[in-house]
């Protein structure tokens, strides 16, 4: 049988979002904790139309529970930290899960029952909620992801390929960050667009690509292309981005990190405006290797 991706993580175009980062409970067990996920989305890969991605700290699904992935992926283990002092930190968890449907309703009561199930063995740590502003921007007004592949072409970039240890999952790099709206928004627009690089009505690429600009620090062709599934969280008065980004190459996330902070060059424009205030990486099986840890239904 092929190894399928998590169907969720392509699942364009839901309302409202939930992310959820879990802890193993004292003394429980890592199988169990699999199993338990395996159980919320077996067999369907939508629950009460809610689209579930399920993903697991590296070193737990790997080493813990001895199921395939890459051999050098890892966890967020450590802050990364620029020449200036300004640092990404690392707060990984156990377990992740993203919830995504088109209204909050249902995606808080699939959440609540979700954390009901894992209650025995794990506790939420991180709890963020999300939804779509202005169709496709962030909360900075830019357009968000033009850099995206197609639908066609994500899961060439989002999931390992078939012969690799863990062929059809993939790696997720999730942040929280937060913006400084007021510093951002005190800019006049030609200042917005420089430190981003892109206009901001249509998101044309400058001619002329400030070195320090958040395109330039991010260049997928210069680092390795990803498939960005970012969205806004939080409230009126505090707010920004949660940036969910998908890889075959966890290579190509930290070397983005590296360059957005200057360990390369110059530190990211937009940095001075937004601060991330968490950072992790999660293995996201694929859904047939997630599978076979479920419960049998005839148990």
């Amino acid at each position: 049988m092929s190894e399928l991706p998590q169907a969720g993580i392509f699942a364009l175009g839901t309302a409202s979002h939930a992310y959820l980062e879990l802890d193993l409970r004292d003394g429980a067990d890592a199988r169990e904790l699999v199993t338990r996920l395996a159980d919320l989305r077996e067999p369907r890969t939508t629950i009460g139309g809610v689209n579930l991605v399920v993903g697991l700290r590296p070193e737990l699904w790997r080493d813990r529970v001895g199921a395939p992935a890459p051999a050098a992926l890892h966890g967020f283990d450590a802050p990364v930290v620029g020449p200036d002092g300004f640092a990404m930190p690392a707060t990984q968890h156990d377990a992740v899960l993203w919830l995504a449907g088109s209204a909050y309703d249902v995606v808080f009561d699939e959440a609540r029952d979700a954390i009901a199930a894992l209650a025995p063995v794990a506790q939420v740590i991180m709890e963020t909620s999300s939804w779509p502003y202005r169709h496709d921007r962030d909360l900075t007004g830019f357009i968000d992801g033009t850099e995206n592949p197609s639908l066609a072409r994500a899961p060439d970039v989002a999931v390992i390929p078939p012969g690799e240890p863990g062929a059809g999952g993939s790696v997720l790099l999730l942040q929280r960050w937060a913006h400084d709206v007021e510093a951002w928004e005190a800019l006049p627009v030609p200042a917005q667009e420089t430190a981003m690089g892109r206009t901001k009505g249509d998101s044309i690429e400058l001619k002329t690509r400030p070195a320090n600009s958040h395109v330039a620090r991010t260049d997928q062709d210069d680092f390795g292309h990803i498939f960005r599934r970012n969205m806004p969280y939080g409230t009126v008065t505090a707010h920004g981005t949660m940036f969910v980004g998908f890889s075959a190459d966890q290579g190509a996330l930290s070397r983005m990190l590296d360059s957005m902070v200057g360990l390369d060059g110059p530190r990211d424009e937009l940095t001075f405006y937004t601060t991330p205030e968490t950072g992790a990486y999660y293995f996201v099986p694929a859904i047939t290797a997630l599978r076979a840890f479920a419960t049998d239904d005839e148990d």
